[in-house]
């Protein structure tokens, strides 16, 4: 990044290793996404805030998830996406292809009402996602009443963690505008622009 580039931003994301106690956590991003995403970068300046971000993300996103960690991504996604949050559809893109999401389901995410790519039980998640991350929120017992003849309750808690975890995100990286790392671009540019994505599609 230029120093023009960095000077346009409204706070610049500080290099990898700026702050020698998050040593561990960037190493953590390294070691999973092959790169610290410019949201976590940011956060430096806040080394407990970030620790704790971690240790949220790490709970969400777990090995020992209930719900499928692919499926999350896709929840997340289109917690996103109803949002109007482009840098986090781009990585949540990312992370469900990288987690066995096929392509072809990614695709269809827009259409997942009527598209036999998705279960009733994951149509009810992503139900309460586009509910809960619409302003004002939109969830009623009926969402929940769906839920329960799918999920476990501890699946739910899963569910709606994602999606509140969509919404920190969504508020942190559309009032920074954090600019989007070259990984996760190249995927939003080859799967989610052919149905409208742009990077830096913030809105105001």
């Amino acid at each position: 990044m230029t120093r023009d580039a960095a000077a346009s931003l409204r706070l610049a994301p500080l290099p990898p290793g700026h702050v020698p106690a998050v040593a561990g956590e960037m190493e953590t991003y390294v070691r999973t996404l092959g790169f610290v995403p410019n949201s976590v970068l940011t956060m430096q300046r806040k080394p407990d805030l970030l620790k704790g971000f971690g240790r949220i993300q790490s709970a969400i996103w777990s090995p020992d998830s209930t719900v499928d960690r692919g499926f999350k991504r896709l929840v997340a996604h289109l917690a996103a996406k109803t949002a109007g949050d482009a840098y986090s559809m781009a990585h949540t893109a990312s992370g469900a292809l990288h987690f066995g999401i096929e392509p072809e389901k990614l695709a269809a995410l827009g259409d997942y009402r009527r598209s036999r790519l998705f279960s009733a039980a994951e149509r009810a998640a992503l139900n309460l996602a586009v509910a809960a991350s619409t302003q004002p929120n939109a969830v009623t017992d009926d969402h929940f009443h769906a839920l329960h003849r799918h999920w476990s309750e501890a699946a739910i808690v899963e569910i709606v963690a994602v999606i509140a975890m969509a919404g920190f995100l969504t508020r942190w990286n559309t009032t920074f505008a954090t600019p989007l790392e070259d990984e996760p671009n190249a995927v939003a540019e080859h799967h989610l622009a052919p149905q409208g994505w742009r990077a830096g599609a913030h809105r105001s």
